[in-house]
């Protein structure tokens, strides 16, 4: 279901479109001197402005694809780790590597080496300003302790599972994809934001942007016909928000 905000600058394409067909319907009477209100402009600057949405739809679906496909990724990785750790206390290991070993483990399934002493929440509910995550369960942290153990196992001569899956060219292929999947992801975001920068400017920008050339025609139509005519009535009504989100 399309955001508040993505109907409302679809909204303002749509209302840009009937002020147009009114426009057309007056005919040789609707004729401005100024170019970026005549009727050939007007139906360019549409155009475009449909394309901008489009363009943002298409990047929006694409980003909403690889964040899924990040997830599914991500999905396996605690419950690998902690494979990981059983067979390494299995080897030869010493004592000192095992315990960074599941400190690492703690980090990667969100807990803390040491507690800590829970602070009641403030009456109203919101927890404190400066409150910081201790999980650390970032996409980037995530890859980063996983690399970490995949360094600390390679150490240990012993570590040889014949798991495949727990094999260190296996956990590094596994590592590989995590990371792909996170920089696309990134990628895609991009790819949005800058969609979502280009319909802005389309849709926004002061003076020359969808919303403040339909003030424009507006006001044009009510110098010719006047402020009380029908005609104006007509278009005076369409609604046009300025909305850069």
């Amino acid at each position: 279901m399309p955001s508040t905000s993505e109907v409302g600058h679809a909204k303002n394409v749509a209302n840009f479109a009937d002020l147009i067909a009114y426009c057309t319907a007056y005919g040789a009477t609707y004729n401005p001197s100024k170019t970026a209100l005549q009727i050939v402009s007007l139906n360019t600057l549409y155009t475009s402005a449909q394309t901008e949405l489009a363009n943002v739809t298409t990047a929006k679906n694409a980003f909403d694809t690889v964040t899924g496909d990040r997830q599914l990724a991500f999905e396996p990785l605690k419950s690998l780790a902690t494979k990981v750790i059983n067979a390494l206390s299995v080897t030869d290991a010493t004592e000192q590597t095992l315990a960074d070993a599941k400190t690492i483990n703690n980090k990667l399934q969100g807990k803390r080496a040491t507690p800590i002493t829970e602070t009641p929440p403030p009456e109203n509910g919101n927890p404190p300003s400066n409150t910081v995550s201790v999980s650390r369960q970032s996409y980037n942290m995530l890859t980063e302790n996983f690399s970490a153990l995949i360094d600390l196992v390679s150490s240990v001569p012993s570590y040889t599972p014949n798991e495949t899956d727990l094999s260190v060219a296996s956990l590094a292929t596994f590592r590989d994809n995590l990371q792909t999947a996170n920089t696309n992801v990134t990628n895609a975001e991009v790819t949005y934001s800058n969609a979502r920068i280009s319909r802005n400017n389309t849709l926004y920008t002061k003076d020359t942007g969808l919303v403040d050339i339909a003030m424009d025609v507006k006001n044009y139509v009510k110098s010719i016909f006047g402020a009380t005519s029908p005609q104006y009535k007509q278009v005076s009504g369409i609604k046009f928000t300025n909305r850069v989100s």
